[in-house]
């Protein structure tokens, strides 16, 4: 199994590019189910989640091609007619973002058979959400062995549907499923992150009819059908957070490049009223040396509010600060897996049910450590950076669903980090 090891204490002087998002380029794949024609979609980042998804896709008869991906990040997707409507348990528990094939099926096939996702390290997320909206557009769902079966055998039909809380993949999933439903759907209480305006994006290019409203609505005009498209993956917004932090915590100089600034003005002013140091210019930003040493109560929400994914990576920043700050916890019910390896490399952290309190400390210490999920593993690489001696990360398979040449970006930054077997 592979490692990480860090030998902390290197200042970041350098410039790092930001990847495309990741969780764009997920339901974006899952979109091309919609179609017959081609999907290109530009900026993907090289990720294990995204061969993942392609895998899922491969199976129900999309032709994943990833030819160009290592060279220049594209990928081409094209469904040809099929009979495959089932996603097996064996590829869809590898990856929750799986489900998102459960709409564009239905919507396509008018039937489809999807593995439930089972269990996440974060936390339940249950689907229900999902089943519910796309039932309300016709769908008739049955729970089998694991497997949700549903049919619409006289297609999906517009409907008003108003979800019961604010979900990104339920947004994603019905929106997809009407844009091929019959008549007009109304969605309200949706989520607006900016990876479900970039579906919105895509799939207006593909030919859908999609009003995005206030308050959390969209309005739908169903189409008889969509066609193919090329599409620019958006920036990864929790990968420029993760970098600003890393170039504030290690007192260097970072550049850091391809950010659209739309996406991440909240986030911005978080950072700002912490004390660090940040210059912006056109869509890059250099983080200067920065003193910590204010504190702050955050509490994680949906967009725009903080997000719960870079939870784990704002320890690491506060743990530097003089004073103690708290972070509350409201998106899932077990997202502090990383505070006892944090605490194990020094950190002075407790934990009160969703309530985080980061206490001052003497700063890090390299120690073994080992990752549970894909921001927890970052954010040891962010202690480890800046930590006495040497730090071993395990299980970091997990940074490689989510962080784009993460080593190699680092590195170039003058990180002291390697990757090992």
């Amino acid at each position: 199994m592979e490692k990480i090891v860090i030998i902390g204490g290197e200042p970041l002087q350098g410039t790092i590019e930001i990847s495309g998002s990741k969780n764009a380029s997920l339901p974006l794949m899952a979109a091309s189910i919609l179609t017959n024609e081609s999907v290109i979609l530009d900026n993907t980042p090289n990720l294990a989640d995204i061969h993942t998804m392609g895998s899922v896709l491969d199976s129900l008869g999309v032709n994943f091609d990833k030819s160009k991906l290592i060279e220049n990040n594209q990928i081409k997707l094209t469904y040809q007619e099929s009979d495959k409507a089932l996603a097996e348990y064996d590829l869809v528990r590898k990856m929750r973002a799986s489900i998102l094939v459960l709409g564009p099926l239905l919507a396509r096939k008018r039937e489809a058979t999807v593995s439930m996702p089972g269990g996440c390290a974060i936390g339940a997320r249950p689907v229900n959400i999902h089943v519910d909206a796309l039932a309300k557009l016709g769908g008739e769902f049955n729970l089998e062995k694991g497997y949700i079966k549903c049919e619409a055998k006289s297609g999906l039909k517009g409907a008003k549907i108003e979800l019961p809380m604010i979900s990104v993949g339920a947004t994603e999933n019905i929106i997809m499923a009407a844009s091929l439903a019959k008549g007009e759907t109304e969605i309200t209480n949706i989520a607006i992150e900016p990876e479900i305006i970039d579906l919105i994006d895509l799939l207006k290019a593909m030919g859908a009819q999609i009003e995005v409203g206030p308050n959390r609505k969209v309005l739908i005009q169903g189409v008889d059908e969509l066609h193919g498209a090329t599409h620019t993956v958006i920036p990864d917004r929790i990968e420029v957070g993760t970098y600003i932090i890393a170039g504030a915590i290690t007192q260097g100089d970072l550049e850091i490049r391809n950010i659209n600034f739309d996406h991440i003005k909240n986030l911005l002013s978080v950072f700002e009223s912490l004390g660090v140091d940040m210059i912006k210019s056109d869509n890059n930003l250099k983080v200067k040396i920065s003193d910590i040493s204010k504190s702050i109560e955050l509490d994680t929400r949906e967009y725009p509010g903080f997000p719960t994914d870079l939870q784990a990576q704002m320890m690491v920043l506060l743990s530097l600060s003089n004073r103690s700050s708290v972070i509350r916890e409201n998106i899932f019910e077990n997202r502090f897996m990383h505070v006892p390896e944090l605490n194990r490399m020094g950190a002075n952290i407790e934990i009160n049910g969703s309530q985080a309190k980061i206490n001052p400390c003497n700063g890090f210490s390299g120690a073994q450590v080992m990752a549970t999920d894909l921001r927890a593993s970052v954010s040891l690489v962010l202690a480890s950076l800046i930590a006495k001696g040497e730090t071993t990360i395990n299980r970091v398979y997990h940074l490689d669903r989510g962080y784009e040449k993460l080593e190699n970006k680092l590195a170039s930054c003058g990180a002291n980090i390697k990757r090992i077997q």
